[in-house]
Parts: C-alpha cells; sequence; structure tokens
C-alpha cells in the first residue's frame, strides 16, 4: 500500500496551535482518462454492492460532429465544510471528524435519508445489504493509518490528490491556493473541500447536458423510468439546457430518497396537526360549548389516530425501523426529524391528556381543558409546519427551499382538520357544521392562492423551474392538476349543507394529490 507523499498527523492532531488538520480533495480533470479505476478500486477497498457507488465516473460528449470531445468528471462527497447530511441527520450518524473528514456510523443510522435529501452533490446512497446511509469518507481507515485513499492510489494519471489544504507544504494547498479550481454548486454555501482543476461545465451543472432517451448508466442497475430514479439531466424535450452541444454519455441512477409515504404523512399530520386548533377556534368563538363531545372526546380521537398513523408511516419509511427510538434516545438536536418527533411526542401528550380528562370528567372537563389546549393549540401548529423547516434542511432541493412554506403547511393544516371534522359534525354537532365548511372554503382558497403563487411567480434556480415545471406540466402534472381540482371544489362547502361532507372529503383528497406531486417534484431534479 502507498503511503501519503507528504506524511500528516492525522486524527485531528495539528502540526501547530493554530492550525488544525482539514483534509481535502483535488480531482484534475485536465488529467482524467475516464478508466474507471477510482470507482473500481473503491468498490473493492469499501466492498460496495452492485447498483450503488462512493464515487463515479460521469461523462458528457461536448460539441457537434466533427469537433467533439468527451468530458469526465469524477463525481463522489464533496467533504463540505458546512456538511447539509450532518445538520439533517438526526441520530448524529454523519458526523464531522475532528480532521474535517466527514464520516458516517452504520450502527447509528436508522436509515431515515434525511442525509440524502440533505445533500446537494447526489453523494449519499442507502447500501441495498445492510440498509444504512453510506458515501465516500476519504477511505478514512486508511488516513488513520498514514495511507492515501484507494483511489489515489490506483489512478494512472495522477489526478486524484488528497492532502491537508492548511498545510503550506501540501500538493493540495499549492494547487488551491495557486491554481484555477472550481467547486460543485458554490451557492449552497457549503464550502466543498472537493476541488476540481480543468472540470467542463457541462458536467459540473446538471443541468447543462441533455440526456438523451434510452439507459446511460454504467456501473449501476438498469433501471426503469418508474418515477423512483433520476437521470442527470433534462427530461427529452425540456428547454432549459444551459449548455449548448452538451450530451450525457456515461452517468449513474440515483432513487429518488423519499417516496409517496413521505407525502402519505405530511397529509396525516396535516389532519392531524389542524383538528385541534379548529375546534379550539370555534370555543374561542362561542361557536361551541366546551363541554361538547366533539371538543372532549372526537377532537382528541381523531386526532390522535392520524397523528399514530403518521408515527407510522415515519416508521414505515425508515431502512431500520427497530432503530426508531434512536431519534429519542440518541438525538442530534440541529436536525428538524429530531425536533419534529419531540414535537409529534408532545402533541400526543396533550391528546392522551385531553381524552383521558374527556372520559374521567365528561361533561364538566371543558372548563379544565382550557389550560391543556393553551399547550394544545400550539403543539398542534407546530405539528403542522415543522416539516417546511425539514424540507428546508434539504438544500439539495430547490423548490422547497420557500420561506412561504411554513404558514402554507398551516393553512393546509386548517383546511384538513376542518374537512376531517365535518363527517363527524354531522352527527354530534350539526349547528358547528356551517362555520367547518366556511373553514374549509376559506383555507381552500388560500391553499389555492399559495399554489398560485407558487407556480407562476419567477424561481430563482434553475432547479427550482425545473422542478416547478416537473410539478405542473411534467411528470407529476396529473396528481397536481388533480389536487388542484379537488381542492377548488371545497370551495364550495358553505353553498348548501347537501354539499358540505361531499365538497369537504374533495378538500382532503385534492390535499393528498397535492402533497405526493409536491414531495415528488421537488426531489426530480438531478443533482450530480
Amino acid at each position: 500500500m502507498t503511503e501519503l507523499r507528504t506524511p500528516l498527523p492525522f486524527a485531528g492532531a495539528a502540526t501547530d496551535a493554530d492550525r488544525p488538520v482539514r483534509m481535502a480533495k483535488i480531482i484534475d480533470q485536465e488529467r482524467c482518462i475516464g478508466c474507471h479505476a477510482c470507482t473500481t478500486a473503491c468498490k473493492s477497498e469499501n466492498e460496495v454492492p452492485l447498483g450503488v457507488s462512493r464515487t463515479y465516473v460521469k461523462s458528457v460528449d461536448v460539441g457537434l460532429f466533427p469537433e467533439v470531445r468527451r468530458s469526465f468528471q469524477v463525481t463522489r462527497c464533496n467533504q463540505c465544510v458546512d456538511a447539509p447530511c450532518v445538520a439533517a441527520c438526526p441520530t448524529a450518524a454523519m458526523f464531522t471528524r475532528e480532521d474535517g473528514i466527514v464520516d458516517f456510523d452504520k450502527q447509528a443510522c436508522i436509515g431515515c435519508k434525511a442525509c440524502i435529501a440533505a445533500c446537494p452533490y447526489d453523494a449519499i446512497f442507502i447500501n441495498p445489504e445492510d440498509h444504512s446511509a453510506e458515501k465516500c469518507n476519504f477511505c478514512a481507515h486508511r488516513i488513520d493509518m498514514n495511507l492515501e485513499p484507494a483511489c489515489v492510489v490506483v489512478c494512472p494519471v495522477e489526478a486524484i490528490f488528497v492532502g491537508d489544504v492548511n498545510d503550506p507544504d501540501s500538493k493540495v494547498a499549492h494547487m488551491v491556493g495557486r491554481e484555477p479550481v472550481q467547486v460543485r454548486r458554490p451557492e449552497k454555501d457549503t464550502k466543498p473541500k472537493l476541488y476540481y482543476r480543468g472540470a467542463h461545465q457541462a458536467t459540473l451543472d446538471p443541468l447543462a447536458a441533455e440526456r438523451p432517451t434510452g439507459d446511460i448508466f454504467a456501473w449501476a442497475m438498469q433501471a426503469p423510468e418508474d418515477g423512483h430514479t433520476i437521470n442527470s439531466g433534462h427530461e427529452p424535450g425540456w428547454p432549459g439546457s444551459s449548455s449548448a452541444a452538451a450530451v450525457i454519455a456515461y452517468d449513474v441512477g440515483h432513487s429518488v430518497p423519499w417516496d409517496w409515504r413521505v407525502g402519505l404523512y405530511t397529509w396525516t399530520k396535516s389532519i392531524a396537526a389542524g383538528v385541534y386548533p379548529v375546534v379550539a377556534l370555534l370555543i374561542t368563538l362561542g361557536l361551541l360549548d366546551a363541554g361538547s363531545d366533539l371538543w372532549t372526546l372526537a377532537t382528541p380521537v381523531i386526532a390522535g389516530a392520524f397523528l399514530a398513523i403518521t408515527g407510522a408511516v415515519l416508521i414505515w419509511d425508515l431502512e431500520h425501523p427497530t432503530r426508531f427510538f434512536y431519534i429519542l434516545t440518541r438525538p442530534q438536536w440541529r436536525s428538524w426529524l429530531a425536533k419534529g418527533a419531540v414535537i409529534l411526542s408532545l402533541y400526543a401528550v396533550v391528546l392522551a391528556g385531553h381524552f383521558l380528562a374527556g372520559v374521567l370528567l365528561r361533561g364538566d372537563a371543558g372548563e379544565g381543558l382550557h389550560l391543556l389546549a393553551l399547550l394544545g393549540v400550539p403543539a398542534g401548529i407546530m405539528t403542522g409546519v415543522y416539516t417546511a423547516f425539514l424540507f428546508a434542511q434539504a438544500k439539495a432541493r430547490d423548490l422547497w427551499q420557500n420561506p412561504l412554506l411554513p404558514p402554507h403547511l398551516a393553512v393546509q393544516a386548517v383546511m384538513a382538520g376542518a374537512a376531517a371534522l365535518v363527517p363527524v359534525a354531522l352527527w354530534l354537532e350539526p349547528d358547528v357544521v356551517d362555520a367547518l365548511a366556511w373553514t374549509v372554503a376559506i383555507a381552500s382558497a388560500v391553499h389555492l392562492l399559495m399554489i398560485l403563487g407558487e407556480v407562476t411567480l419567477p424561481h430563482p434556480t434553475a432547479h427550482a423551474r425545473t422542478a416547478a415545471h416537473n410539478l405542473t406540466s411534467g411528470r407529476f402534472a396529473t396528481p397536481f392538476r388533480a389536487g388542484v381540482v379537488l381542492g377548488a371544489v371545497g370551495l364550495l362547502a358553505p353553498v348548501a349543507p347537501v354539499l358540505a361532507l361531499p365538497a369537504a372529503l374533495s378538500a382532503l383528497v385534492g390535499l393528498w394529490a397535492f402533497e405526493h406531486a409536491y414531495v415528488q417534484a421537488g426531489q426530480s431534479v438531478p443533482l450530480a
């Protein structure tokens, strides 16, 4: 095995009191010949299964015949200084070592895939054999032995360099300080420590090259266009390519991290979150008696049932569902998945207390529940909106970086909560059905207006524009349009008593369709 050309004191030590070690890597694309030796060496060294890759070589053909050349880009973890995967991981399974290497602990991973959604470089995957998140970690086990990573050793043209960027004597520091190097997606402000020398823009920008029809995957299992696989480059026919005469030749397919279950979770959570504040508002406005069964019993039962479904869906979506309790027993508090688990737990406790008080005290529970509502209402609102902050941590997905997403989710919770209450109120409290119908209609109107703004106002980035195109006119246009039409039916809820129930149910189904389309379209843009 080959030792590092410039031995360094790894494991977080520093060469002097003021300069910590900060490991970085340079890929010299002017030397790279696209031989895939780094990919195969990485697979062998780290026992990476077929179908996934810690590192791979993307190839793009640039130019028009006869003036054509092939450009390469070696793609892997960017070892960010401000790593989004580390911030998003709820159990600290992704962590930054003292030498700056972003590493992972498979024993702590619950398989939530938040790190995959957060990574703007599409560098993380779920290992199909052990179901834990994995990525390039600079061959940290070799670094600890003062050995170069496997990819560095096998590169036949010495196109890969690794070293301490803080060491003025290292080759990496010399090249970063004196050569024109580039990083991928600098606008994400992750401060990547993977630098490219001489890379063509058509390879660095995942939207710059056209994607031909047919499979172009290399070093990965072939996959159909089933909506769960992302190919780099625009969909065929998409007019927004930013680089003329560039066509992807070889690439790797990547799975969408969050499938339909995440859209279902946001829907069930909206119902659970909205029921409690809506009924509390009816009582505050004097439209409902505090001793009503709708408040003392039905409200905690409905909200609790949908909250339980939400939790079940969340656990179902984990790759390691038996480790779900790690979120609470070893939380990483920068993660909104960890914070959300606490919010859901607090809301569940309030609903359980409310139900017990309603059962034990019946009609006399009304006044006493006012104090509990002081916790329940904000807990319900936070249950509805915390997902916006979770989505915001997914720096990879520009469609979700929307400052209006928290209020939009709050509006959706009110609409869903009121709509879910209509059939129960028809049985228990017919006098408040009209108020619930108006709540559904008003919330539906605001919801549709916010969707209108989402799809018509200019988006600041090409990634957000592409995702919006896929939402309204592309792969997910059908559920999106169905969601809008069915949501619009909710406007008819207060028109006539006979319309209240069908309009409320239509609004619920429409919200489900919209949530599915929104979650999937946000993940439909290639990142690498």
